[in-house]
């Protein structure tokens, strides 16, 4: 079976030029199939603070209002993902920009999540994923691209949805496994999963489930690296061979587990 490399980057690096530069150029150079997918940074905020539209937040998570929608789809399938794709392209990576409307890559539905108390939460235009078109996704591969993914979704009814890109990378990855042997990597602004956030030669080299239970109840870990955790875990748990988690600048110290930390369910 063929490898495929699925590669996540946050928005600190999309915020970062020279950054992003660097992580492209070394993306480039992966030899292989690859799809990257990527967040949206905080041009998005910029912009719609600049035209007066206050933005919402619970929990640490975006209300995206219909104006708010607007704006992130603009911004994150249109300005940062045709800048990847042209910076790609200069360095010879057939690179071809998505949302998920296009090819109906990523059907969601509009999140409706239940405070502690059953209350309806109500996130806005936010979406869930319910499928992944893999079939389109590998024609594509097997036509010489690289797909590189926007955290935009729709639900099949001509709504675009905000989508969280950790999800989709995850769900992106799981879908693949059908088909090849996926590798998913967070790449973000940690060294890997430390056991202290204070300390970055803390990385924990190896992650298995008993091993990161263990760690969750000692409080060693949480906030807000337990969600990324979760989803490695997911995808580790429905096919992926494994899952990668460290700094986006040793990329390629990353794809040969030189760097950062593997979660695997060995």
């Amino acid at each position: 079976m063929e490898k495929l490399y699925i590669i996540k980057i946050g928005g600190n690096v999309v915020d970062d030029e020279s950054a992003l530069a660097q992580f492209l150029d070394n993306f480039a150079a992966i030899q292989g199939n690859k799809i990257l997918v990527h967040g949206g940074g905080k041009l998005a905020t910029r912009i719609a603070e600049a035209m007066g539209i206050q933005q919402q937040m619970i929990e640490g998570r975006r209300i995206t209002d219909a104006q708010t929608l607007k704006i992130v789809t603009m911004v994150y399938a249109g300005y940062i993902n045709k800048n990847i794709v042209a910076q790609l392209q200069y360095h010879q990576c057939n690179a071809i920009g998505l949302s998920g409307a296009d090819g109906n890559a990523i059907l969601a539905h509009k999140r409706n999540n239940q405070d502690a108390l059953g209350k309806s939460i109500d996130y806005g235009f936010v979406g869930d994923i319910d499928r992944v078109n893999a079939k389109f996704i590998d024609q594509l591969i097997k036509q010489g691209n690289t797909p590189v993914i926007a955290p935009i979704t729709h639900n099949g009814e001509g709504q675009l949805l905000n989508t969280n890109a950790d999800t989709i990378a995850q769900e992106t990855a799981v879908e693949m496994a059908a088909l090849y042997e996926t590798i998913l990597i967070y790449s973000f602004e940690k060294s890997g999963v430390l056991l202290d956030t204070n300390n970055e030669a803390s990385v924990i080299k190896e992650l298995k489930p008993a091993y990161y239970l263990e760690l969750k109840n000692k409080q060693v870990i949480y906030a807000g690296m337990i969600p990324k955790l979760d989803n490695a875990f997911t995808a580790i748990d429905k096919g992926v061979s494994k899952v990668i988690i460290g700094k986006a600048e040793l990329l390629n110290l990353l794809i040969h587990q030189q760097s950062g930390t593997t979660i695997t369910n060995g």
